[in-house]
């Protein structure tokens, strides 16, 4: 009869560098984390034992699960002012049981929960970081962006703090700065002018302050693909994945050609390659549709695409 009890987890049999045996001389050590113990694999002593185990709690896949699974607490979390290592007093006035506090311990409760707040915020540079942490939360929301993505405008922000380049500056310039740095270092599509539209800064303020933390910091921004922003060109123009195609091949033909890309708006080129595609592919699309879509005018849409069938030498049906 089998028994439905799991398999008990192998020790794990290293050579360590820092390890010599007392009794025999052998360096090579079965760590056993579920007995907390270390054991010289050659005489079988139990070298130490009661060892904690530091390491996450279940399988983890991801750097980021590991951080999630640690027994350590919480991970750190440069998004929040305080990287999310303060405490916080829930603001629902019940105990763990679900019963609702009396009149004095609400009041009581209150007072604890106003000092807490003052607590975590209780410098310039903390009330800074708590402004600009909540206007990145609000952007980023507003924008749809990954949580990594998130983290490295926090990053970067915090970066600016540190030199004390924020200083008499505008916080929601230089959030929406950083939230244009860090769109660009991971290639997330994300213009200006998007941007702008969710901040309550100008676009010419943002690309003011971006422009700033770009050299003060020392920043190797990568050039912005014009793919990258296709899919969802495509998506909003509920175009199929056949024109998609067809609209990346174009542009790796644009990338050979370097007069066609050097400084032209990546949003303009890949607005005139759908352009083309709609045509090439017999799914036409207009370019006022097009062009709302990338945000971009429709000149803008009508220049790149002469550009593009002139340069590639692409004939279009009449």
């Amino acid at each position: 009869m089998m028994s439905s009890r799991p398999d008990r987890k192998q020790p794990d049999r290293t050579k360590s560098s820092g390890f010599t045996c007392p009794e025999c001389g052998g360096r090579e050590v079965v760590q056993d984390l579920e007995k907390g113990e270390r054991i010289c694999a050659t005489c079988g002593l139990v070298v130490s034992e009661h060892r904690i185990d530091t390491g996450p709690e279940w399988r983890a896949f991801t750097s980021d699960e590991k951080d999630a699974r640690s027994r350590a607490g919480a991970p750190t979390n440069y998004a929040i002012h305080d990287k999310g290592l303060s405490t916080m007093i829930d603001w629902r006035d019940h105990d763990s049981q679900g019963k609702r506090f009396t009149a004095k311990k609400r009041s009581e409760i209150y007072r604890l929960r106003k000092w807490q707040i003052r607590t975590r915020v209780h410098s310039s540079v903390d009330r800074n970081l708590a402004q600009a942490m909540s206007e990145l939360d609000r952007l980023s929301s507003q924008l749809g962006l990954t949580k990594g993505i998130k983290e490295l405008a926090a990053l970067l922000y915090r970066k600016l703090i540190v030199r004390r380049l924020a200083r008499s500056r505008s916080i929601d310039a230089m959030v929406g700065a950083a939230i244009y740095a860090a769109c660009r270092l991971r290639q997330a599509p994300r213009s200006l002018e998007e941007i702008a539209r969710h901040s309550r800064v100008s676009r010419k303020k943002i690309g003011q302050h971006y422009r700033l933390l770009v050299e003060k910091l020392k920043l190797r921004m990568p050039i912005s693909d014009p793919a990258n922003y296709v899919p969802r060109f495509i998506t909003q123009l509920n175009l199929p994945g056949k024109v998609q195609q067809k609209v990346l091949e174009i542009l790796e033909m644009a990338k050979e050609n370097r007069t066609l890309v050097t400084g032209r708006d990546p949003r303009g080129l890949a607005a005139a390659a759908i352009y083309i595609a709609s045509i090439l592919m017999d799914h036409r699309v207009t370019q006022r549709d097009i062009a709302m879509a990338a945000g971009v005018t429709e000149v803008t849409v009508r220049n790149r695409y002469k550009e593009l069938v002139q340069k590639l030498n692409i004939t279009m049906a009449p």
